[in-house]
């Protein structure tokens, strides 16, 4: 569970980091709008990261549904980043820190579902 909570505070941290490498890059209104959706998201997983401290499976849970969100949301933005790879960049560099912020998000859900696998397969073991 302390790996799991680690990569959930490292999640967070590189969407943080992606959010403001954006503003940086991107236009002034697609930046500020790609940042503001970064620092939800960032923020989410920091709180739930927090929560964990206290709490570890809530916290744990509650960032799995985070990245679940997350992930969704990204895949949404598959279609954007083929036009990006064929050649039409209208939208900058923003569908690929798009595809990075939902691997981060892919990443950790796995990594939840692992976490919680094991716990759960820790718990039917020490059962009498």
């Amino acid at each position: 569970m302390k790996l799991v909570r680690m990569f959930i505070f490292l999640a967070a941290a590189a969407i943080f980091g992606l959010g403001f490498y954006g503003t940086g890059i991107l236009g002034k209104d697609d930046g500020m709008a790609f940042l503001l959706g970064c620092l939800t998201l960032g923020g989410g997983l920091l709180i739930t990261g927090l929560f964990s401290l206290k709490m570890p499976s809530h916290g744990i849970i509650g960032a799995g549904v985070l990245a679940l969100l997350g992930f969704g949301r990204g895949v949404l933005n598959f279609p954007g980043f083929a036009e990006y790879l064929t050649g039409e960049r209208e939208r900058g560099i923003a569908p690929a820190l798009e595809l990075c912020i939902t691997l981060i998000c892919a990443m950790l859900l796995v990594r939840v579902i692992r976490a919680l696998a094991a716990e759960k397969a820790m718990r039917a073991r020490d059962m009498p």
